[in-house]
């Protein structure tokens, strides 16, 4: 947790005022529900305690004037000079104030600082939270008057424009939307949305961070695109109203796909599989059935494992060793894949001794550290003051 007075003592070190409003928006976690954002199908993610906070005040000129904690580095920029910068950084939040000043907004110069707690690189989407952030303080600072889908929406496009990701909305969404001690069932087609209690009783969730991210993510994410639409290319001969996988069931992709492609067709089975396991995850939340929910997010690892192919060696051993222990009622990769973390429901009180379990081994497997990321629900934007 990022203390508010060390955030205000800050910021006024570095632009001689005190900020006028600080924002908070934090990383995300997704239960169950990986790489059907783009297929058009459902997600269930939540925000986590671990967050981006950005504190704002207006200037009398047209200058914005950036500095970041983590690179103990500033930027500065005309407001009608902001394009994409070669430091990275500065891009996240510049592509915001584009997208601000796309829709015809009225800004003016401003001061911006920004630090956080999300462990970055560990797949928990520090960039969606610094753009939603940004996004959400600016709106309040300027009193655009943007509703919080509208925030997530411009926190999406500024990362496709800016940052050259070209990532589903799940992220941003989490990070605007999300309720404590809920998950957030978030149809990818429309957008619609519904909260659905995490009542995890005697349980927690518990993160293990691989520290790997193999080069492999971003051309695999590509490939796995193209096998997803490829295959509803092959059923769209057929079936002209289907758009995309959410549409298809398993009969259409094993008459009209798997003769032509397998491997479009694996791809597809997997997404349409992962689908009805989130429904089934669902249900089981809401009748407080924690154990059937963990044994969906077992089986959803083995998906993206064996049939999606986008894990890795060390995510796979995290997860086979978790379910040696009673303790742990459900395990998987989270995220993109090749790396990041492993989402683990785990008896409250045993997360310690599951890392220190699994430590030495994963030391051993791979000559690499094993780091526990203890979180809890959190909600989603906000002012802090």
């Amino acid at each position: 947790m990022i203390d508010r007075d060390q955030i205000s003592a800050r910021f006024k070190e570095l632009y001689g005022t005190e900020p006028t409003l600080v924002s908070k928006s934090p990383g995300r976690i997704n239960i169950i529900g990986e790489h059907t954002d783009y297929n058009e199908g459902f997600v269930l993610p939540t925000a986590i305690d671990k967050a981006v906070y950005v504190a704002l005040s207006k200037r009398e000129d047209s200058e914005i004037h950036l500095y970041a904690e983590d690179f103990k580095e500033s930027y500065t920029v005309e407001l009608d000079k902001v394009a994409p910068s070669d430091k990275g950084w500065p891009n996240y939040i510049l592509g915001v104030v584009n997208q601000l000043k796309s829709r015809g907004l009225e800004l003016s110069g401003f001061n911006l600082y920004i630090d956080g707690d999300i462990p970055v690189g560990a797949g928990l989407s520090s960039s969606a939270a610094v753009e939603c952030a940004t996004g959400y303080g600016l709106n309040e600072l300027f009193r655009l008057g943007l509703d919080k889908v509208s925030i997530a929406k411009i926190g999406q496009l500024a990362e496709h424009t800016y940052a050259g990701v070209k990532c589903g909305i799940m992220d941003q969404f989490a990070s605007v939307l999300s309720k404590a001690n809920h998950v957030v069932r978030l149809d990818c087609r429309d957008l619609t949305y519904t909260y659905v209690p995490l009542e995890l009783g005697e349980y927690e969730i518990v993160l293990l961070n691989t520290n790997v991210k193999h080069s492999l993510a971003s051309s695999a994410y590509n490939d796995r695109r193209y096998s997803c639409e490829h295959a509803v290319t092959l059923i769209q001969k057929k079936h002209a109203d289907v758009k995309s996988l959410r549409d298809v069931d398993i009969a259409m992709l094993e008459e009209l796909v798997m003769p032509f492609d397998q491997d479009s067709y694996i791809k597809a089975k997997f997404v349409v599989e992962e689908n009805e396991r989130l429904a089934k995850a669902c249900a089981a939340m809401e009748n407080g059935d924690i154990v059937e929910m963990g044994k969906q997010m077992f089986r959803a690892h083995e998906g993206l494992s064996k049939e999606y192919e986008v894990s890795c060696k060390e995510l796979d051993f995290l997860v086979e060793k978790a379910k040696d222990f009673p303790e742990v009622l459900g395990a998987r990769m989270m995220g993109g894949g090749f790396g990041g973390c492993t989402i683990n429901i785990v008896k409250k009180g045993f997360g310690q001794q599951l890392v220190d379990a699994l430590a030495p081994a994963y030391k051993k497997e791979f000559n690499l550290e094993l780091t526990p990321i203890f979180v809890k629900t959190d909600n989603g934007s906000e002012l802090v003051y």
